[in-house]
């Protein structure tokens, strides 16, 4: 749903997108720019953002709440690639002339997103070479981060990989509670099943030991990493 209502757009200040790695290096004025071209929605917890083999025809990113991406084998069976936080972009592939998505990103809380067509940010990279560097960058980045995900399924233990997850979504999600570093959004033992390609039964097994161990901390789609130092030796076992 596309949002009219000019006060949300007058609360926004145009540098938090020179955090956003595609308008990294952009000043002021051009930032305003980006802005301004961008249209704003609202996306209810739950619903779809893009579908997977949608037209790649709009960037997006999420200004507040987060979104879950997830791809469909050819057998049907989903999986979590990762998740969006504030200020994280996504349909990245509209930019590079892809023509569908590659997955599916689901609103996992209530969210607010900016969105451009793909027509504005081809026009925002005439405007502006800078963009189409950082494109470029941050695709290779996410490439990267596949290469090194795809590592650890094929050769690291299951404690490993799940261990390496959290770290990952606790760094990047986490808010500080009196509890230890709680991951700031929904995320069920299946996620992460899916995300470090072993069994629910396995994730809730380990997580179950952690608890007890005082490491972690789970229930009810929350995960809050109690002791981020023991995770870590964890994470780096061999």
């Amino acid at each position: 749903m596309e949002v009219r209502d000019m006060s949300i757009r007058a609360t926004m200040d145009p540098r938090q997108l020179g955090t956003v790695s595609l308008f990294e290096g952009l000043d002021d004025r051009g930032l305003e720019r980006v802005l301004q071209a961008a249209s704003i929605r609202k996306v209810a917890a739950g619903q779809a953002i893009f579908e997977q083999e949608d037209a790649a025809d709009t960037v997006f990113v999420m200004v507040a709440g987060h979104a879950k991406v997830a791809k469909r084998g050819a057998d049907g069976q989903e999986t979590v690639i990762g998740f969006i936080n504030p200020w994280e972009m996504m349909g990245c592939v509209a930019v590079c002339g892809g023509t569908g998505y590659p997955g599916t990103a689901t609103a996992v809380e209530d969210s607010w997103l900016l969105a451009w067509s793909r027509a504005t940010i081809e026009r925002l990279m005439d405007e502006h070479s800078r963009i189409a560097r950082n494109a470029l960058s941050t695709i290779s980045g996410r490439l990267q981060s596949m290469q090194t995900r795809l590592h650890e399924v094929s050769n690291e233990r299951v404690e490993r990989r799940i261990a390496h997850t959290l770290r990952r979504l606790a760094d990047a999600s986490g808010r500080d509670t009196r509890q230890g570093r709680e991951i700031a959004f929904p995320i069920t033992r299946q996620d992460l099943a899916e995300m470090t390609g072993t069994t629910l039964h396995t994730v809730s097994r380990t997580l179950s030991a952690w608890h007890q161990q005082g490491i972690v901390e789970s229930a009810r789609q929350r995960i809050i990493v109690r002791d981020a130092s023991a995770l870590e030796r964890i994470a780096e076992s061999e």
